[in-house]
C-alpha cells in the first residue's frame, strides 16, 4: 500500500518561508516523478513544482521565483520550500508520485498566509 503524507503546512505571515514535506510509505524511489499541487478555495487544482527520478525539477513560470523543489532518498521525503509568502499562496498543498504501480495522492496540508 503506497501512501503519501503531507506536512509543515500552518498558518505563516506574509513575507515568510515554509517548507512543506511528503513522506512516501516504501520509499520514493519507486516514482518515476513526484509533485506538488495546491489548490486555493473556488480555484482548480495546480502545479507548483515535479522532481524527476533523475533529479531534475520543473517548475510552471509563475512558480519557478518562489519555489524548489528537492528531495532527500535516504528520508524517503519530497520538499517544497516557498519564500515570500503571500495571501494568494493560501491554499491546500497536495503531493504527488507517479510510477509504474500507478498515481497517488496525499491528503494535503492547509497553508494559510496572514497579512
Amino acid at each position: 500500500q503506497v501512501q503519501l503524507v503531507e506536512s509543515g503546512g500552518g498558518l505563516v505571515q506574509a513575507g515568510e518561508s515554509l517548507r512543506l514535506s511528503c513522506t512516501a510509505s516504501g520509499g520514493i524511489a519507486r516514482f518515476n516523478a513526484m509533485g506538488w499541487y495546491r489548490q486555493a478555495p473556488g480555484k482548480q487544482r495546480e502545479l507548483v513544482a515535479t522532481i524527476f527520478d533523475n533529479g531534475h525539477t520543473q517548475y510552471p513560470s509563475s512558480m519557478k521565483v518562489r519555489s524548489t523543489i528537492y528531495r532527500d532518498n535516504a528520508k524517503n521525503t519530497v520538499y517544497l520550500r516557498m519564500n515570500s509568502l503571500k495571501s494568494e499562496d493560501r491554499a491546500v498543498y497536495y503531493c504527488d508520485g507517479v510510477g509504474p504501480m500507478g498515481g497517488y495522492w496525499g491528503q494535503g496540508t492547509q497553508v494559510t498566509v496572514s497579512t
